[in-house]
């Protein structure tokens, strides 16, 4: 094999090792771990430490990638607001609590927020603010987001963490489920005669 070809050769081993890095990139361990396992059984290549000397390591994730993603590029507010497209502040008040908890940095992470983190968050994110920001948790808790915890706090619940994670952003021209409400029987009828 003459030098041009080699180099040729090299020259596109390094370019699909940069396509591969890029593709990897905005995956956090786990992840990348599930997708090189993939492409190993798909490509039928064994990942055995008895791998002879002669073999190269095929991929060699760079500790940066191995990383979790959100430490290689952190996420904001404004952009989970951005994908996520909530149209309502029950809505932006569960995106909150799901940033705080599960995406914020590490020194601004919490379980339970007020109504101050909502404020803060509201403004990073460029959402309206709602007119009654002390009212917008308890708002969102009877919408049923969120349990309270204790006096001003509250904690994101499943049907919240669901509505987040699964529920937005919403199909154009599709609305929150309704619930439907029991009608009062009026006592007074009988009364009135």
């Amino acid at each position: 094999m003459s030098t041009g070809q080699r180099k040729g050769k090299a020259d596109r081993e390094l370019d699909a090792i940069g396509v591969i890095l890029g593709a990897l990139e905005s995956l956090d361990g786990e992840s990348i771990q599930r997708v090189l396992d993939y492409v190993f059984g798909r490509l039928s290549i064994g990942r055995s430490a008895s791998a002879s000397a002669s073999t190269p390591n095929i991929v060699s994730v760079p500790s940066q990638v191995r990383e979790p993603a959100h430490s290689a590029r952190q996420v904001s507010i404004r952009d989970l607001k951005e994908e996520k497209k909530p149209s309502a502040s029950n809505q932006m008040a569960a995106l909150v609590a799901y940033y705080l908890s599960e995406l914020a940095p590490e020194g601004e992470r919490k379980d339970a927020i007020n109504s101050s983190d909502l404020e803060k968050y509201f403004k990073q994110a460029g959402f309206k603010l709602p007119s009654a920001i002390p009212q917008a948790l308890p708002n969102a808790a009877a919408a049923g987001y969120f349990d309270a915890t204790e006096r001003g706090l509250y904690r994101l619940n499943p049907v919240g963490y669901n509505l987040v994670v699964h529920g937005l952003p919403r199909a154009q021209g599709q609305t929150a489920p309704s619930r439907k409400r029991a009608k009062k029987k009026n006592s007074n009828k009988s009364s009135r005669r």
